[in-house]
């Protein structure tokens, strides 16, 4: 049996004053730091184990909700970039009316994998293959619980190399990942079959 636990990192400076994220890095605000232990709290209570592996992107407001955790967990923090946001290029740090202007409209060709959605952006291959490539090595551990703290648009990255979705097919899927958000995958011990229990629970936030 294995569970993997994915939180998106909670409130965010950005967030807050209106900003695109991607690989712009804010730490979180007093509300997200609130809303983390909030989380974290509940989430010990359900899972009921300490020591838990703790992986997380890199960029502050991740590195600050893992942080958290692991002062709840008593675990030990994995800081890895390829669980970062999309690159969103020039458009990171801007505000969503700069955004609205200067998005690249989807191609005419049809390839969305290879489509940069701002000028320097990452592409879905680009994301799709190195979230992969983490997992992978993440779930490869014989850990029966991991947690990963990660971000809204690259929970959906997660999901697809989860259930085994090839690169070259996370073209079109999208889950909405929301701050605070957690998500269950479970494996099974008899098949190896892999399940997505829930997705973006906030009911923690709720505690």
């Amino acid at each position: 049996m294995k569970n993997v636990y994915v939180v998106t990192h909670t409130e965010s400076v950005h967030h807050v004053q209106g900003l695109v994220g991607g690989w712009y890095d804010t730490s979180l605000t007093e509300n997200g730091r609130s809303q983390a232990k909030k989380t974290a709290t509940a989430l010990y209570n359900e899972i009921g184990e300490r020591n838990i592996p703790i992986y997380s992107s890199d960029l502050k407001r991740c590195a600050e909700t893992a942080s958290i955790f692991s002062e709840v967990f008593n675990s030990t923090v994995i800081l890895d970039r390829n669980l970062r946001e999309m690159n969103f290029g020039d458009a990171g740090g801007k505000t969503k009316e700069w955004r609205d202007k200067n998005i690249v409209p989807k191609p005419t060709d049809g390839n969305r994998l290879d489509h940069r959605i701002f000028n320097n952006s990452e592409s879905r291959r680009d994301i799709g293959t190195r979230i992969s490539d983490s997992l992978n090595r993440i779930i490869s551990k014989q850990d029966n619980n991991v947690i990963i703290i990660t971000h809204g648009f690259a929970l959906t990255y997660i999901i697809m190399a989860w259930l085994k979705v090839p690169v070259e097919n996370m073209d079109y899927c999208g889950f909405n990942g929301r701050p605070g958000g957690v998500t269950l995958l479970y494996e099974d011990d008899l098949y190896e079959n892999r399940s997505v229990m829930y997705i973006n629970k906030q009911d923690y936030l709720m505690v």
